[in-house]
């Protein structure tokens, strides 16, 4: 299997040991899940339109119809991506996350007018929070999510498609069973 076989899927699944799998990201969030009982691991590339159609939460049906993992014992990584500061977004995305369900008191917000800088004022979505949200409603327990939190648009350490262009390199995120 080539690299070029993989492309334009947004979630991988495996329970081989030894085998890493993994997801690019570039401002988008990253979301890698363990299942410590049935030895699965997922990672999971949640951009807004993933999110708004709840790639999270279908991975974790996914798992839990072919590798018999249960929510509540899988552990959760919610990576770095862009945080809410920066992930502002026409009033339209903010709309779809409305209308996909997603309880908007926890993931968005609207900052005004703003003050001509970039990211300021207009609507702002958490991605982190969002995917937080299909984590527990699918069942994973809160105490077994962990959200890094770091923000991709003002990390340098990390490669952002909105700070940089959609040409700049990417961020790999793994997770791989010993």
């Amino acid at each position: 299997m080539t690299r070029e076989d993989l492309e334009g899927y947004d979630a991988f699944v495996t329970s081989l040991p030894g085998t890493a799998i993994g997801v690019r990201t570039a401002d988008c969030v990253p979301v890698l899940l363990y299942d410590p009982r049935q030895r699965v691991v997922a990672a999971v590339h949640a951009g807004w339109k993933g999110t708004v159609l709840h790639i999270s939460r279908k991975t974790i049906q996914l798992m839990s119809q072919h590798f018999r993992c249960r929510p509540g014992d899988l552990r959760a990584v919610i990576g770095p991506g862009i945080g809410p500061d920066s992930f502002q977004v026409g009033e339209e995305v903010a709309e779809h996350f409305k209308r996909a369900g997603f309880p908007m008191e926890r993931i968005w917000s609207f900052r005004g007018p703003g003050d001509g800088t970039p990211m300021s004022g207009g609507h702002h979505i958490d991605l982190f929070e969002a995917n937080r949200f299909l984590l527990e409603d699918a069942g994973v327990p809160p105490a077994g999510i962990h959200v890094v939190g770091t923000d991709t648009y003002t990390d340098p350490a990390f490669f952002s498609a909105r700070r940089e262009g959609v040409r700049c390199g990417r961020n790999i995120n793994a997770i791989r069973l010993v």
